[in-house]
C-alpha cells in the first residue's frame, strides 16, 4: 500500500471526504513548488497532483496552458521536478501523483521514468495521453514499481470502457465531470451524483471528482457525490496572480484552507 491509497484508507476510516490539489511544477519557480506543497500539507489537502511542464499540453484549458509555460521557462524539467519531490520527501509524505504527458515517458524511456518516479518518492502518474487499452506494459511496470496508475472517466465514456478503466486503475479513478480541456466554470455539472453511482457499480476504488471547481462552495457541492474531489485551475489562478510576490504562499494556503474546510464540512 502506497501513500495514495494510504491515505484513502484514512480518510474512509474517518469518515472524511478528500482534497486533491493540482499546481503545475515549477509555476513560478521550484522552490516555490517546494514551498506551496509543503503549506498544502499544513493546510489539510490530500494528495498533491503535481503537472510536469509539457510544450503541447494539448488537455489543458488557458490557465493551466499559461502554468506548464511559466514552469518551462523557470526550467522545470522533469529530472528537476523529481529531485523538487525527493526533497519535499525528506520534509512531507504528502502523496503525489505526477499529472504527465506520455512523450516524457518515451523520450526517457517508460521503465526508466517509472523507476526515477517511484526513487524520487512520487506514489502515482496520471498519463494523459496514454488510454489503457495500450498500457498494458506501463501498468505492469507501475506494479512492480509499487505506483498507482491513475485513469480518467469523462461523461461521454461508454459503460464498457468505464468498466476496462475502472479495472485497470489503482489508487482512485478520476472523474472529469465535464467535457473539453481544464478550466474554472461558473456552475458544477448536475449530473456528477448520477455518473458517480454509475461508476461504483464498476469499482471500489474511490472516486475523484474534478475539472472546473473553483470555490468552497461548488467543492462542497461535489464532495457530497465523491470520495475527493480535484481543484487545479482555480488554485493555477491564484499562483498566477500573485506570482513571485511575499505573499505567494500565504495566499494561495490560505485560499486552499478555504476549500479544506468546506470538504472536511461534508
Amino acid at each position: 500500500m502506497n501513500r495514495i491509497e494510504a491515505r484513502f484508507q484514512q480518510l474512509r476510516e474517518q469518515r472524511r471526504k478528500g482534497l486533491i490539489i493540482y499546481i503545475g511544477a515549477g509555476d513560478p519557480d521550484l522552490e516555490a513548488t517546494r514551498q506551496l506543497a509543503l503549506a498544502f500539507d499544513r493546510a489539510g489537502v490530500d494528495v498533491l497532483e503535481l503537472g510536469v511542464p509539457f510544450s503541447d499540453p494539448l488537455a489543458d484549458g488557458v490557465v493551466n496552458q499559461l502554468a506548464a509555460q511559466r514552469g518551462l521557462d523557470s526550467g522545470a524539467t522533469p529530472p528537476r521536478v523529481l529531485a523538487t519531490v525527493a526533497a519535499l520527501r525528506r520534509e512531507s509524505q504528502i502523496p503525489i501523483v505526477l499529472y504527465v504527458y506520455f512523450n516524457l515517458l518515451h523520450k526517457r524511456g517508460v521503465k526508466e521514468f517509472i523507476q526515477d518516479c517511484a526513487q524520487a518518492g512520487v506514489d502515482g502518474l496520471l498519463v494523459l495521453d496514454l488510454p489503457p487499452e495500450e498500457a498494458d506494459n506501463y501498468e505492469h511496470l507501475m506494479a512492480a514499481a509499487g505506483l498507482c496508475n491513475v485513469y480518467l472517466i469523462a461523461p461521454t465514456t461508454p459503460e464498457d470502457r468505464m468498466e476496462l478503466i475502472a479495472r485497470r486503475a489503482r489508487g482512485f479513478i478520476y472523474y472529469v465531470s465535464r467535457e473539453g480541456v481544464t478550466g474554472m466554470q461558473a456552475k458544477v455539472s448536475d449530473t456528477i451524483g448520477a455518473m458517480t453511482a454509475k461508476i461504483r457499480a464498476h469499482t471500489r476504488l474511490p472516486i475523484a471528482v474534478g475539472f472546473g471547481i473553483s470555490n468552497p462552495e461548488q467543492a462542497q457541492q461535489v464532495a457530497r457525490s465523491a470520495e475527493a474531489i480535484v481543484v487545479g485551475s482555480a488554485v493555477v489562478n491564484q499562483i498566477a496572480a500573485h506570482g513571485r510576490s511575499p505573499e505567494l504562499v500565504p495566499r494561495v494556503s490560505a485560499f486552499v484552507a478555504a476549500l479544506a474546510e468546506a470538504v472536511r464540512s461534508v
